[in-house]
C-alpha cells in the first residue's frame, strides 16, 4: 500500500516525533519474516515501551535528519525495522531476545544520540541491566553504609546487655 504524499509526511512527523525524545534506536534486518512473527515481535516490543515500525528506507533516512540520530542513515539499507525507545537499553533487549530464537531477524545496527553501534555493540547493549535493575543495585550500595552504620551503633548496647545477661548467669550459678 502505497502513501500519497501528505500520509508520508505524517509518517515522517511520527517518527521525527519519536526520534526527538528517543535515547536509543536499532536497526533489523526482518528478511523472510513471516507476518505473525513480525506481529508477535510487536506485542513484545509493545509490551517493553519500545516503538516498532517497518518504515520505507527513504522516509526513515528524512525522519533522521536534524537529529542526533543522522550518522544511522549510511546504515539503512534491505527491509528494516526500527525499534525506538526512550530506555536507552529497551529496544536492544526486545531485538536482541527475539533475534535469538529467529535467525530470520538479524540486527544490522543501533545507535544512542550521536553513538552509532554495531551490531555486536548492539548485544552487548541488550546484556545490560535495565534503567530499573541499575537504580535498585545504586540504591542497595547507597544504602549500605547507613545499614553497617546502624549496625554499629546498635551493636554497642547489644554487647553491654550480653555482658551484663552473662554476669547475672554467673552470681545465679555462684548462688545456687
Amino acid at each position: 500500500m502505497s502513501l500519497n504524499i501528505e500520509g508520508k509526511k505524517e509518517v515522517v512527523a511520527e517518527v521525527s516525533a519519536r526520534l526527538a525524545k528517543a535515547q536509543a534506536v536499532v536497526l533489523a534486518e526482518y528478511r523472510g519474516l513471516p507476518v505473525e512473527d513480525i506481529t508477535a515481535l510487536r506485542s513484545q516490543a509493545r509490551a517493553a515501551g519500545v516503538y516498532l515500525r517497518v518504515l520505507k528506507n527513504t522516509l526513515a533516512r528524512r525522519a533522521v535528519q536534524g537529529t542526533p540520530f543522522e550518522k544511522l542513515a549510511d546504515q539503512m539499507v534491505g527491509p528494516l525495522a526500527y525499534g525506538i525507545s526512550d530506555d536507552p537499553v529497551a529496544a536492544a533487549k526486545v531485538l536482541h531476545a527475539y533475534a535469538k530464537g529467529n535467525e530470520k531477524l538479524v540486527i544490522k545496527a543501533g545507535m544512542m544520540p550521536n553513538h552509532l553501534m554495531s551490531a555486536k555493540e548492539v548485544g552487548s547493549l541488550a546484556t545490560m541491566p535495565g534503567r530499573e535493575e541499575l537504580l535498585a543495585m545504586l540504591m542497595g550500595t547507597m544504602q549500605a553504609p547507613i545499614a553497617k552504620f546502624v549496625q554499629t551503633l546498635n551493636e554497642v548496647p547489644a554487647k553491654f546487655a550480653r555482658t551484663v545477661a552473662a554476669v547475672r548467669d554467673q552470681k545465679e550459678k555462684a548462688a545456687a
